[in-house]
């Protein structure tokens, strides 16, 4: 008797894969390895690995991914600067291609033929998995039940748990579509899905609504070594501890929520509620840092290619020479990076009031509105005046024209 062919299943024991475990069952003639990941999410994994074994996995495996997360796709990103369409931090974005690596790694170790997957035929993370696999293992295949079975919706998906004895979280009236790990949480569907909805109040999971965080403000000290968070109000601790002290300070202050209208790789506009406490208040400290830091054509050189970063983080291009060369770029950058910025958080804002570097380059001997030794004021004519040169021939220039007045008034 031959043996079973195996595919790997990217598994979270939600709603989507809890019923693609027995669907694969029910559909292919092979051996179901769920692979579940934790990354920091709020889930009981010993309870998900059970589920999984009694609703049909041949094996079952709980990856722990924290550190390298943090460490490896966080970090990079953070020091990069990159925010989808100036307000998405990119929690999901960044864990898909480190899942995508281990997935295709256990294929390999198991001799699996094929990848299956959750992921909506609408959605993005299908293009970051899949992109992340043909990168990685071009030779495995790749299955996507949403883009090939029957089932239309999720209340559809809820009628077949029932039916098949799956064990489920979600209802009909509580549908949401949910994404966490140690950066954030998303939230989609259910009354989101229309944009003049105002999101519930109830949604919030990792950090408090602005209006019931507390009346007196919290002062934290960020330290940075090289572009990377290390430590706290003088305290150095580990990535992970420190994510995760951040986003209780930043959750407690109601830091990091964001209910925005993004636009897919695939095309189509959608929206989501994304808390993102500790990631909020590092992006602001670390850009803090660098305005200190950088000159200002660098900064303004950094500031455009991190467009480019999130654009390709968000398109499951992480594992593209474009995205490590940018990487050499950045790390180049923050060699000088390292310092400490005080940052106030207080009824959802996280505000940097205060930095300090060795390598500043704020000099108060020339920043002083007071007499100094250093800067000749009477320089600043001269160089206006060849500064402003190309608008002063343009300006002469028109005179000769009879046209200036008629510019003028444009």
């Amino acid at each position: 008797m031959s043996e079973k062919k195996k595919i790997v299943l990217a598994y979270s024991g939600g709603l989507d894969t809890s019923i693609i475990l027995t669907w694969l069952k029910e559909n292919y003639n092979a051996d179901i390895i769920a692979v579940c990941f934790d990354a920091g999410q709020a889930d009981d994994f010993a309870a998900i690995e059970k589920k999984a074994y009694e609703t049909g996995a041949q094996k079952a495996y709980i990856v722990d991914i924290k550190e390298e997360f943090v460490t490896d796709y966080i970090w990079p990103t953070l020091k990069s600067g990159a925010i989808y369409e100036n307000d998405y931090l990119l929690g999901t974005s960044m864990a898909r291609p480190l899942m995508g690596k281990y997935l295709v790694e256990i294929a390999e170790e198991e001799g699996a033929y094929a990848i299956a997957h959750g992921c909506t035929g609408k959605g993005n993370d299908q293009v970051r998995f899949e992109s992340a696999f043909h990168a990685l293992n071009p030779n495995l295949e790749i299955i996507a039940p949403w883009r090939t079975w029957d089932f239309k919706s999720r209340e559809e998906l809820i009628d077949y748990a029932v039916s098949h004895n799956i064990p489920i979280d979600q209802t009909k009236e509580n549908i949401y579509s949910r994404d966490q790990n140690l950066w954030h949480i998303s939230h989609e569907g259910g009354e989101l899905e229309d944009p003049w909805n105002l999101h519930s109040d109830d949604l919030h999971m990792m950090s408090v609504r602005m209006e019931d965080a507390p009346d007196e403000p919290t002062i934290v000290d960020i330290d940075f070594e090289k572009g990377v968070p290390v430590g706290l109000n003088g305290q150095k601790l580990p990535p992970v501890d420190l994510l995760i002290e951040l986003n209780r300070l930043g959750g407690d202050n109601g830091v990091g929520t964001v209910d925005i209208i993004e636009n897919r790789l695939i095309g189509m506009k959608s929206r989501g509620v994304y808390e993102t406490p500790g990631g909020t208040v590092l992006y602001r400290a670390h850009y803090a840092l660098e305005k200190l830091i950088h000159d200002k054509d660098t900064l303004f050189f950094k500031n455009y290619l991190s467009q480019k970063y999130a654009q390709m983080v968000y398109d499951g291009q992480w594992f593209c020479p474009l995205r490590v060369a940018l990487d050499e770029f950045n790390n180049a950058l923050s060699e000088e990076v390292t310092g400490t910025v005080k940052m106030e958080l207080y009824k959802g804002n996280a505000v940097p009031i205060a930095s300090k570097s060795k390598f500043s380059l704020f000099n108060s001997d020339y920043a002083t509105f007071g007499e100094d030794k250093v800067y000749e004021q009477s320089d600043a004519g001269g160089f206006i005046n060849l500064f402003s040169l190309p608008m002063k021939i343009r300006a002469l220039r028109d005179e000769e024209l009879g046209i200036a007045k008629e510019k003028r008034n444009k």
